[in-house]
């Protein structure tokens, strides 16, 4: 049976996005690209919400030799690009190879069903989709970078509360804090 984790970059203050929809204050540092490769090998697929896959799909499909880019964030691509992807979404009508459209009616049970087929860690990612699967995520992932947005899209926009436990934190070179919590 797999794992699922919820995992988003945020600012200190607790947002993916500022007041006006952005997400430019997310530069992260070198030694947050080598945790995430880190992470990103062990995953076994991604699960994105519309809007996260959007952003994440066109940056890590295209071909980075030509714009300059680190090792690490080369590498990344290359994880990137060989895990399986599925996108939740009833906007989207075509996607490339190695990604599949779920329909947000089908989350939950497409989502219960890769859980009990997949053995190994299953990435979600997005915060309208997190929480409308939060009863299936084992994990719940933050790396606050050390920016204060003062508002703009929360990490988890759930309607009730929900205790964690804190079984992981440190801190990056960089001042990105690194938290990992999970249910009691």
């Amino acid at each position: 049976m797999g794992k699922v984790i919820y995992w988003m970059n945020t600012s200190a203050d607790g947002y993916i996005e500022d007041p006006d929809g952005r997400m430019d204050f997310m530069d992260p540092a070198e030694d947050f690209h080598e945790a995430a490769n880190d992470h990103v090998r062990r995953i076994s697929a991604f699960l994105f919400g519309r809007r996260l896959y959007e952003a994440m799909e066109q940056p890590w499909t295209q071909d980075l030799d030509k714009e300059g880019a680190t090792a690490v964030e080369r590498e990344f691509a290359q994880l990137y690009r060989k895990t399986p992807r599925y996108v939740f979404s009833d906007t989207l009508q075509t996607v490339p190879e190695h990604v599949t459209i779920v329909r947000r009616k089908d989350a939950v049970s497409v989502a219960t069903r890769l859980k009990q087929e997949i053995d190994g860690t299953l990435q979600l990612g997005g915060p309208e989709l997190a929480a409308s699967l939060v009863d299936l995520i084992d994990e719940f992932w933050v790396y606050a970078l050390p920016v204060i947005v003062g508002g703009g899209k929360p990490y988890l926009p759930v309607r009730e509360g929900l205790r964690l436990r804190l079984v992981e934190h440190r801190s990056l070179a960089s001042g990105i804090m690194f938290r990992r919590y999970v249910r009691p």
